[in-house]
């Protein structure tokens, strides 16, 4: 190995990771198998951003340099034979940007130390680098709009003309590595042909600034929903977790920049939108959900005064399935609501969307495109993957037991206890019975 036998650089503590404004110390440790002449033993500290238009190359076209310091640990002299080791300490600046490394340039820290030799006789130097983070908090971000809608015409089979209505919203405004982006679209066909799959992207786009900025853009994560049908309107939510990614803002370097959204598109026709985050290293204090829908619809106003907070004890406000004969009511006892049947067409929407309605929005169909997008969610019912029912039993009741109001086919009625009351001839106050939206969501 010649006179040399070792020349590192050791960071204090073994530390690689350090923040702006923040110090960096360690040693250039030189082990000699024989003496070393040497005119000086330098130590430098820099930090710069190189930019090129070809992949992975390191030729620059263009360079942006910030800090760049050196100490001399050793003046001209004769090294002795043995190991020797000079300390050294590096300020950086306030202003250096996190690093990064991509295809078409990279910001690179680094420490480098020098021995100077006589004139013929060989020079050493090493180096190591470091890593620099500068933090970017979500919450001084500045707000940005993380909804967007779109309405494209396309034409299919050569004459029929047809339209897509697409709107899309993300719950919140930035992630952290490990969040869980939130995605809501609603989907509505107004044409007479089914689309393609629902997709929902998350991408990178880094630009880096040249006389003719060079764009990399990158596919994240992918998720995949359904297809929606004919004149049928869809509400779809999906799920995207945020990998290890690097930090949306390099606040301090003007050559490159990185920008993150997520991509909800339909496979056919090509209809498309993006939703702008930001990804940070301080996660939002509070999750300010954007996208708020109420659970259900508000309670139409009563029609007579309200009824006692608490009724008398022989008040029947619920029935079993075979109840034992019902013990007349009381005065002030509000009278017994049953579900209304649902109509007619429940199981058309089972194969590819429904209908929505006026006040409130289907989400079923969401379910039914994509039922694996939906498995975070307890509770969940997909008529696609259930068995048929036999008119006049009850899902999940015991043998032999009959609904307590007759279906299609049903022509008896073995519980005649349980009907519904009159409400034309009650006299007691009463409210209208619920409709088939308002039964769902009780």
């Amino acid at each position: 190995m010649g006179k040399l036998q070792e020349f590192e650089i050791t960071f204090d503590k073994n530390k690689e990771v350090y923040s702006a404004g923040e110090s960096i110390s360690g040693t250039v440790k030189i082990k000699l198998a024989h003496a070393l002449l040497c005119k000086a033993i330098k130590v430098n500290c820099n930090g710069f951003c190189g930019i090129t238009s070809k992949v992975n190359d390191t030729t620059w076209t263009m360079e942006e340099q910030y800090f760049n310091s050196s100490v001399s640990v050793a003046d001209k002299g004769t090294l002795k034979e043995g190991e020797h080791t000079f300390p050294f300490k590096f300020l950086i600046p306030e202003t250096a940007p996190t690093s990064f490394e991509g295809n078409y340039g990279r910001i690179v820290y680094r420490v480098r130390a020098f021995i100077d030799t006589p004139r013929f006789a060989k020079d050493y130097n090493t180096e190591k680098p470091f890593y620099m983070l500068r933090l970017l908090n979500l919450n001084e971000v500045p707000d940005g709009t993380s909804s967007s809608a779109v309405t494209q015409q396309f034409t299919y089979m050569l004459m029929k003309t047809g339209t897509i209505v697409l709107k899309a919203q993300a719950d919140m405004k930035g992630y952290t590595p490990g969040q869980i982006i939130q995605v809501t679209a609603l989907i509505h066909n107004q044409s007479g042909k089914n689309t393609g799959n629902m997709a929902a992207s998350l991408m990178q786009r880094v630009t880096y600034e040249m006389k003719r900025p060079v764009h990399d853009l990158r596919t994240i994560a992918e998720v995949e929903g359904g297809v929606v049908k004919a004149g049928k309107e869809v509400e779809w939510k999906e799920q995207i977790i945020i990998p290890p990614l690097p930090q949306s803002s390099l606040v301090g370097c003007d050559l490159i920049k990185i920008e993150y959204y997520v991509k909800v598109s339909l496979k056919s026709p090509d209809v498309s939108l993006t939703l702008p985050i930001h990804i940070g290293n301080v996660s939002l204090d509070k999750k300010t959900a954007l996208f708020q829908k109420s659970s259900s619809p508000p309670s139409p106003p009563p029609t007579s005064p309200s009824p006692p907070m608490k009724p008398p004890p022989h008040c029947h406000l619920a029935l079993p399935l075979n109840p034992p004969p019902v013990p007349p009511r009381g005065p002030g006892c509000p009278p017994i609501i049953p579900p209304a049947l649902p109509p007619a067409d429940y199981q058309q929407g089972a194969e590819g969307g429904s209908p929505m309605n006026d006040g409130y929005p289907n989400k079923r169909q969401s379910q039914l495109v994509s039922p694996n997008a939906f498995s975070y969610a307890p509770g969940l019912f997909f008529p696609q993957n259930q068995q048929q029912n036999v008119p006049g039993t009850v899902p999940g009741g015991s043998p032999g037991a009959t609904a307590p109001y007759p279906t299609g086919g049903a022509v008896a009625m073995p519980t005649p206890n349980i009907l519904p009351p009159d409400y034309g001839t009650s006299s007691y106050p009463h409210e209208a019975p619920p409709s088939y939206d308002e039964s769902c969501n009780t």
